[in-house]
């Protein structure tokens, strides 16, 4: 059984950083895409950061330029680097892993960790 396994959030002060880590276990195989989400209350759970098995990278438009995705280039490990975090920055960020193996999809989410940002 696959499980996705996030670590790194916590309560900083606008401006500070957090970098967020997503560990794997269980998957024989390397996953195709891993992403970060986030979902604030009483919000929608939005795309954050996606990169591919090939390290490339998109962004939403609101943390371009502050926040960087990475992935071990063997391990299923995907990392969120967040600078100058912003009080709209709070929220539970999700690790997610998707892609097809053996012609079949699979879409896996972690359990998220709290990011705080106070003003």
């Amino acid at each position: 059984q696959v499980q996705l396994e996030e670590s790194g959030g916590g309560l900083v002060q606008a401006g500070e950083s957090l970098r967020l880590s997503c560990i794997s276990s269980g998957s024989t195989f390397q996953f195709d895409d891993m992403a970060w989400y986030r979902q604030a209350p009483g919000k929608q759970r939005e795309l954050v950061a996606f990169i591919t098995s090939g390290s490339m990278t998109t962004y939403d438009d609101s943390v371009k330029g502050r926040f960087t995705i990475s992935r071990h280039s063997t391990k299923n490990t995907a990392y969120l680097q967040m600078n100058n975090l912003k009080p709209e920055d709070t929220a539970v960020y999700y690790c997610n892993a998707k892609g097809r193996k053996w012609g079949r999809p699979y879409d896996y989410w972690g359990q998220g960790t709290q990011v705080t940002v106070s003003s």
